[in-house]
């Protein structure tokens, strides 16, 4: 993929601008942003892992929190065009151990990716940290599956769901026959050309990854697996990935290169629900959020968070734009986001 001259005005806006944001002695972020098949800007700041010493690059290895969980979507749509599934498929099927099975009748795959379950996150965390730090998917879905209410009748409103994504990674299980991110690896990272990017799977990957960050009382303190709870339970959160990388994921979506055209542009489309009752619109498709810029294009993307990493994908599909900020600190991410939209008039 080419890129742009160096003496390019676009690269030198953002280049004095990032250079603000970061401190290359610090942990910091990456960046790419890619117009058609043209880089417009693509560079990392600040160290990796404070303990070696290690710079960020465009192929450094960040969590992508939830951002993983447009990966474990496209894997229940992959599997629903082999017909091993469907969206339309309840609960009870995968699910039987529900305390309350009337529950698990009405709530339906499509709720799960959507995050309107009515399934409430019943996780007792604080109570269980330690529990929590190694706890992987398994874990973190049973509590919800014995809960006594829901919070509302699937599909009528929007409540964000980490442990839905937890719930639909163990079907990609049960269904595929092996583990979800062998699955993942194999049918979308693979044909992506996403050769180095990998899944959280308990403690892995201990090495070749950025750590995440977080500044306390004036002292950097690591803050990923071990130190935040939840961390290991991979549906909601486990994929690592750099911005070149999800440069090349973005591409393999547009050139349908692990699923069809039409499951891509379906994914991409707001889903409604006939009783809808939320205070806002649906704005979400399958996992991904579909937005507009503040010139009114449509956009399509994710948020993640997670420890001390903080992230966005976006694209905008009408101007052939996508662009990826990776951090392994808290960093202004939403300011990235609305300077690279000014940047580019977006």
């Amino acid at each position: 993929m080419p890129s742009k001259s160096p003496e390019d005005p676009i690269e030198q806006e953002f280049d004095q601008y990032f250079s603000q944001i970061f401190n290359l002695q610090e942990p910091g972020g990456a960046i790419a942003i890619v117009r058609n098949d043209t880089i417009l800007y693509q560079k990392g700041f600040g160290i990796a892992d404070l303990e070696t010493g290690e710079k960020i690059t465009p192929n450094t290895l960040f969590n992508l929190g939830s951002i993983s969980k447009t990966f474990v979507a496209n894997g229940i749509l992959l599997l629903q065009e082999a017909g091993k599934l469907s969206v339309e498929d309840n609960l009870i099927k995968y699910f039987p151990e529900f305390k309350h099975q009337e529950f698990a009748k009405k709530i339906k795959i499509k709720h799960l990716l959507t995050h309107t379950s009515g399934l409430p996150d019943n996780r007792q965390v604080a109570d269980h940290i330690e529990f929590y730090l190694t706890a992987l998917d398994a874990e973190n879905w049973h509590p919800v599956t014995q809960t006594d209410t829901l919070m509302f009748a699937p599909g009528t409103q929007y409540e964000y769901s980490n442990p839905a994504f937890n719930g639909l990674a163990l079907i990609i299980e049960k269904v595929s026959g092996k583990k979800w991110q062998e699955f993942i690896i194999e049918n979308i990272m693979k044909p992506a050309g996403m050769l180095t990017s990998t899944i959280t799977d308990g403690p892995h990957p201990e090495s070749g990854v950025s750590h995440g960050y977080v500044l306390e009382n004036g002292s950097w303190q690591e803050l990923d697996y071990g130190e935040e709870p939840t961390f290991p339970a991979a549906g909601n959160g486990g994929v690592w990935s750099s911005v070149r990388e999800l440069i090349n994921y973005e591409n393999a979506l547009q050139n349908a290169s692990f699923l069809k055209p039409e499951t891509i542009k379906d994914s991409r489309t707001i889903k409604t629900f006939e009783n809808w009752q939320g205070e806002i619109p649906p704005f979400i498709g399958w996992s991904w959020f579909i937005e507009k810029s503040p010139t009114g294009l449509r956009t399509v993307g994710h948020t993640g968070s997670q420890g001390g990493f903080l992230c966005n994908y976006v694209t905008v599909p009408e101007k052939g734009i996508h662009f990826v900020i990776l951090c392994n600190t808290p960093r202004d991410v939403d300011g990235m986001t609305r300077k690279i939209f000014e940047v580019l008039g977006l």
